[in-house]
């Protein structure tokens, strides 16, 4: 239950914080709903990494959606992913994922520590 709560709260705080704030407060956002919602440190990534996915990956999605893909497969030509759209979206929502896991491991371990 902590791990679905902490998920969906990170993925809500990260995306408020992002309307103000820069692409790197995925990994506030993660790191606070970590200290707030105590778990061992290996679910705690797990569930900022699930978040920040699931998060990004929507976002994504959304922004490409309408534009029938357009800006995706120019950008995904030049990167090394054969022009492939979805592939970009992934790739874009794992590094989303990474940024929010490793804020989440951050925040469980400062909360293990006190």
């Amino acid at each position: 239950m902590k791990f679905l709560v902490a998920l969906l709260l990170t993925a809500l705080l990260a995306f408020v914080a992002g309307l103000w704030l820069g692409w790197w407060s995925i990994a506030i956002a993660a790191f606070l709903i970590a200290v707030l919602i105590h778990q061992k440190a290996g679910k705690a990534f797990l569930s900022g990494f699930t978040g920040g996915f699931l998060l990004w990956g929507l976002l994504a999605l959304l922004r490409d959606i309408p534009n029938e893909s357009l800006l995706s497969k120019k950008i995904a030509a030049i990167l090394p992913l054969g022009g492939n759209a979805m592939l970009l979206i992934l790739v874009t929502a794992f590094v989303g994922a990474l940024v929010a896991g490793f804020g989440a491991m951050s925040g469980s371990y400062l909360r293990s520590s006190k």
